[in-house]
């Protein structure tokens, strides 16, 4: 294999590594929007003490999805 072929190669399972890396704060997203807006439907009184929770969790799951993308560059 010459250089160039396995620089694609390199490059494509690295986009599909990130790919999957992302798929999960997808899924834990979904779950704490949801989850919080059941909350909120459920004990309307309890709002904004919801949302700041969920903003804090945001911000972690967010953080995951970074660093999938930094492992990314890192590992090569």
């Amino acid at each position: 294999m010459d250089t160039t072929t396995l620089a694609a190669v390199s490059g494509n399972v690295s986009t599909l590594g990130y790919g999957l890396a992302a798929i999960g704060p997808g899924i834990g997203l979904g779950i704490v929007f949801g989850k919080t807006i059941e909350g909120m439907a459920r004990q309307p009184e309890m709002t904004g003490r919801l949302q700041q929770t969920m903003f804090i969790g945001v911000a972690f799951i967010e953080v995951l999805a970074l660093l999938g993308l930094v492992a990314g560059y890192i590992v090569k």
